[in-house]
């Protein structure tokens, strides 16, 4: 019986391509992240030789934001997003308001619908959370006040494409769906929409509150008695469960993403003195995984540019 590796085939080129083309990159000077997105395209459908398989792929992308969230939030505590909630709730939505509008006046004379042109602009109004960190933690500056900001803001932008994907079908009908997407729509009256937005907001901030009132004691009173075992592999195990754990059950309790969730795990975290032993022993997979999550990010693009603009592509590459 032939056994099915596609598993193996896809982490075994994705790793080697992109490590060939970062070798390739550094030796132009260039950023090892070019190297990575260019083994992305290789690695996609559009270009000649070895083709990835695109679902595990994106599965296994997921886990490189996941960890890559993780270590970021490591590096931050509770403080550092408080003392910059002035300039990055306030900016970031008045950016996303006005890439939104430019979004939709640029769609207006392509002579697109309202609703596609509001997808248009909030595509447009967010940064890939992601290549962004992984471009200031390259260049020393996570720690940064420029840097603090900067993270406080993907996080105000993140909690926005929350409410986003949440009202968006509930108002398909009113901004000019066709199909199905109008069908189920149809059915959703006003009250329906209000209601939608509360479940959604009271989901998100039930969610913050278990996080910062019962992980901040649980998690750290956790790690302390693993590493009282003197298990290495324990403690590196505990690390991996509560990043993917957590960013795993916020997503699928309380609708935030995998990104977002894994972030807060790794502010819990932060509040344990064995913050910096976990940010070692995680490190190796987050660098792992972030490539393949660059080479699937360009994967995507690639597939984007070839078939216009589909929605189905934005979620993947935010």
């Amino acid at each position: 019986m032939e056994h099915d590796i596609s598993l193996i085939a896809t982490i075994s080129m994705g790793l080697v391509l992109a490590f060939i083309g970062g070798m390739i990159a550094n030796k132009l000077r260039l950023p090892p992240l070019v190297g990575y997105l260019l083994a992305g395209v290789a690695l996609g459908p559009f270009t000649p030789g070895f083709v990835g398989d695109a679902h595990i792929a994106g599965q296994l992308a997921e886990i490189g934001v996941m960890l890559l969230m993780f270590g970021v939030g490591l590096h931050f505590s509770i403080n550092d997003l408080l003392a910059v909630r002035g300039i990055a709730i306030p900016g970031a939505i008045a950016q996303i308001a006005v890439a939104t509008l430019f979004g939709v006046a640029l769609a207006h004379l392509w002579g697109w619908g309202l609703g596609a042109g509001l997808v248009f602009g909030l595509a447009l109004s967010v940064a890939s959370t992601v290549v962004l960190l992984r471009a200031l933690e390259q260049r020393n500056e996570l720690d940064s006040v420029n840097g603090k900001i900067a993270v406080g803001w993907l996080i105000v932008e993140d909690l926005a494409m929350v409410l986003a994907l949440v009202l968006l079908p509930a108002l398909a009908g009113a901004l000019g769906a066709d199909g199905g997407s109008r069908g189920v729509a149809s059915q959703l009256s006003g009250d329906s929409v209000w209601l939608t937005l509360v479940l959604t907001l009271g989901k998100v901030a039930l969610f913050t509150a278990l996080v910062f009132v019962v992980g901040t004691r649980a998690v750290p009173w956790m790690l302390k008695h693993v590493a009282r075992t003197g298990s290495r592999e324990l403690f590196t195990l505990s690390v991996l469960a509560t990043a993917l754990g957590i960013a795993y059950g916020s997503a699928e309790l309380f609708g935030v993403s995998f990104a977002l969730g894994a972030f807060f795990a790794g502010i819990v975290l932060s509040e344990s003195d064995f913050s910096h032993k976990a940010a070692a022993d995680s490190l190796p997979f987050q660098d792992a995984f972030a490539v393949l999550f660059s080479c699937r990010s360009a994967c995507c693009s690639t597939q984007a540019f070839s078939s216009a603009i589909r929605c189905r592509c934005w979620p993947c590459c935010s």
